[in-house]
């Protein structure tokens, strides 16, 4: 798939989130049961859609990976056990957008790590991804922030 990479100002969006420490190994096993738990609280406080998912990686992921994931918070809702209010970054980001299969979203972070390292820019750590809805075609925004 071709990437189109832009530098965009983001802007702050409020999420509700589990924050999380884990590896990459474990990652994958992890990130269904803390979206459960942000789900399990939006549903309880009366929200059932509407709200995109969403996944924040704080630093680069050497041995421990910092995560926060959950979902862009679009109306007010009490957040309850381990789910808390935090926001995805604002500042300049390196941003594309993967379609299809979420197999291959590791290609989307390789072209903007590629695209930076092309255009002079120096990424800052901090990525995040907010999922769009499934059809007709999946499709997740990828953004890096860079300094």
């Amino acid at each position: 798939m071709q990437y189109d990479v832009k530098v965009l100002n983001a802007q702050a969006r409020p999420t509700a989130v589990v924050p999380a420490m884990t590896t990459w190994d474990r990652f994958p096993a992890l990130w269904p049961e803390l979206s459960g738990e942000v789900w399990a609280c939006l549903r309880a406080g009366g929200i059932t859609g509407g709200c995109r998912n969403v996944m924040l990686y704080r630093d680069s992921g050497g041995v421990a990976l910092s995560v926060e994931v959950g979902v862009e918070l679009t109306a007010d809702c009490p957040l309850t056990g381990r789910v808390v209010a935090s926001a995805l970054p604002a500042g300049r980001a390196a941003v594309t957008v993967h379609r299809g299969s979420y197999a291959e979203l590791g290609a989307a972070h390789a072209a903007v790590a590629e695209w930076c390292a092309a255009h002079g820019e120096r990424a800052a750590g901090v990525r995040w991804e907010v999922y769009g809805p499934n059809e007709p075609v999946p499709w997740v925004e990828v953004a890096w922030l860079v300094e």
